[in-house]
């Protein structure tokens, strides 16, 4: 189940974790920022977020040492223990915000929807790993991938966390795309997609969710519905070239801007790091994902390297839709910032998957240079 020979560890990415680090630590200091008030200089919030983060190093390393194989195999078969999860969480979760997500564990709460993230690359990879030769590429391979990722949305979708859902639904389209799945799924899922939209509008989607989309074109009062966004763009704009200041953000201090510390906190560190510090973070963010896509590149069997890009696709996605939405270029949705948000479920999932794709590409290199050559 564990590392194959100690050698392995020689192709550790020093660099990729090194990004990785100075970006969960950029975050945590906008966590601390966010958070910050007279009362209480260092917040409960930062505190866990500062837990986190070292659990979070700890689950790298430990992903970093768990057999690729082994992973596809329990990520595959672990996938029935997340559906179990994601229906108890409508029965007996908890609660917050209008939403039910969690399951209470104590010192934090449990977000099923981000173990699925994790898992279900794992799930679609090694089921085309096994029924690809069986089946040659039939419409057989990818129907059970279709059930399971319908049904993970539509339970997802009921929490309701429109966000997460089509974040799996993403992934799970992209993953089957690069897997090979005929064309004609496309034309046939956009054209049912179409013809649903009415019945998605008005029975689907939550009202909340409507506005977001209206607000999106253009429309609502400031007072009401775009009061978020509004926020979040006097944040931006009044952050400037060089920004504020830490704790000098008056949007962030004086508690104008909503979600502060999770979904906007990017929002945070334009007002007050300005527009050096969000271009600090973007090329983090590229230079993370380019040792990725290297990384990638590397890897010659065609499933192993399906699975590595799904451990960080949801990463990838979740970067580019939560700056698209807290700068206006897309609707809100309720998707953090990977490493920088608060939330430990999402943290240290965000952490797992790093961790399992960094194993994949150092036992990859290492079986291609200790492998015997026929």
């Amino acid at each position: 189940m564990f590392g194959i020979d100690q050698r392995i560890f020689k192709y550790f990415d020093w660099l990729y974790f090194a990004l990785i680090i100075t970006i969960a630590t950029i975050g945590l200091l906008f966590v601390f920022s966010a958070t910050h008030t007279a009362m209480q200089p260092i917040s409960l919030f930062f505190k866990k977020q500062c837990i986190g983060i070292l659990v979070g190093i700890a689950i790298y390393f430990f992903s970093c040492m768990i057999d690729y194989r082994t992973l596809l195999r329990w990520g595959y078969f672990s996938y029935v223990g997340v559906i179990a999860l994601l229906l108890f969480t409508l029965v007996k979760g908890s609660i917050g915000m209008g939403a039910q997500r969690w399951i209470n564990l104590g010192f934090f709460k449990l977000q099923p929807s981000e173990l699925a993230k994790l898992l279900f690359p794992a799930f679609a990879a090694y089921h085309i790993r096994t029924e690809h030769d069986a089946h040659k590429n039939s419409w057989y391979t990818y129907l059970p991938i279709l059930v399971i990722l319908g049904v993970s949305f539509i339970l997802i979708l009921k929490q309701p966390d429109l966000g997460t859902a089509l974040i799996i639904a993403f992934t799970g389209i992209i993953l089957l795309w690069l897997a090979g799945i005929p064309k004609k799924f496309f034309i046939i899922g956009f054209l049912l997609f179409t013809i649903a939209t009415p019945i998605i509008w008005h029975i689907v989607l939550k009202p909340y969710q409507k506005n977001r989309i209206i607000v999106f074109l253009g429309y609502g009062s400031s007072h009401k519905e775009r009061y978020q966004i509004e926020q979040a763009e006097i944040a931006i704009g009044s952050g400037g070239i060089w920004g504020k200041g830490l704790l000098h953000g008056t949007q962030n201090q004086l508690q104008f801007l909503p979600e502060s510390r999770t979904d906007f906190i990017f929002a945070v560190l334009c007002e007050e790091w300005g527009f050096a510090g969000a271009l600090i973070i973007l090329i983090l963010f590229t230079l993370l994902f380019w040792r990725m896509f290297l990384g990638i590149t590397t890897i010659y069997d065609s499933d192993i390297q399906l699975f590595a890009i799904g451990t960080i696709l949801h990463i990838i996605l979740s970067v580019i839709i939560n700056i698209g939405m807290v700068i206006g270029l897309l609707p809100i949705v309720g998707i953090p910032l990977p490493l920088m948000s608060y939330g430990l479920s999402n943290l240290w999932i965000t952490f797992a998957s790093l961790g399992w794709f960094m194993r994949i590409i150092m036992q990859q290199k290492y079986l291609e240079e200790y492998t015997p050559r026929q």
